[in-house]
C-alpha cells in the first residue's frame, strides 16, 4: 500500500501510472506462473501414485511428495493472493493520483509525503525482519509462531510389558 504513494508522490503522475503497469504486468504472470508449477506438481504426485514411473513409496514418489510440498502453496495461496494485491495498489494509486496531480507543483509537501510512506515502509520491512516470525501475545510479550507440544509426563507413558 505505501509503494505506490511513495512512487507517485517522490517521482510524479507518470511514474505512477508505469509503476502500476509494471506491477499489473509482472503480478499477473507470476501468479499465473505460480498456479500452473503448483498444479504441475500436484499432478505429477497424482501420476507416479497411479502407478508410473515406480508408483507409491519409489524414490520418484519421495521426490514428487517433496515437489507437491511447494506446488500446494504456490496454486493455493502464493498464485491467488497476488490478484487482491494487484487490486489495493490499483485502489490506493486511483485514490491518491488527484492529490499527486494537485501537488505536482508543490515539491517540499510531495517529498515530505515521500518521505513518510518510505519511512513507514522501512520500518515495517525492518520489524517483521527483526521479529523473526514471532507472534505478540495478549500480554505483549513475544510467543513463538508455531505451538509445541509439550512433553509428556514420564508416568503418564505407559510401559511395554
Amino acid at each position: 500500500m505505501l509503494t505506490p504513494i511513495a512512487t507517485g508522490f517522490l517521482f510524479g503522475s507518470a511514474a505512477l501510472g508505469a509503476y502500476l503497469a509494471g506491477a499489473i504486468l509482472t503480478g499477473q504472470l507470476l501468479a499465473v506462473m505460480l498456479s500452473v508449477s503448483g498444479g504441475a506438481w500436484d499432478n505429477a504426485k497424482k501420476y507416479v501414485e497411479d502407478g508410473h514411473h515406480g508408483g507409491k513409496n519409489s524414490e520418484p514418489h519421495k521426490a514428487t511428495v517433496i515437489g507437491d510440498t511447494v506446488g500446494d502453496p504456490f496454486k493455493d495461496t502464493a498464485g491467488p493472493a497476488l490478484n487482491p494485491l494487484i487490486k489495493v495498489m490499483n485502489l490506493v494509486a486511483v485514490l491518491i493520483a488527484p492529490t499527486v496531480v494537485a501537488l505536482a507543483d508543490d515539491d517540499l509537501l510531495r517529498f515530505a509525503v515521500a518521505l513518510v510512506a518510505v519511512a513507514l515502509l522501512a520500518w515495517a520491512l525492518w520489524r517483521s525482519a527483526h521479529l523473526g516470525g514471532a507472534v505478540m501475545g495478549p500480554s505483549g510479550q513475544e510467543q513463538p509462531a508455531v505451538a509445541t507440544q509439550p512433553e509428556p509426563h514420564p508416568t503418564s507413558q505407559r510401559s511395554s510389558t
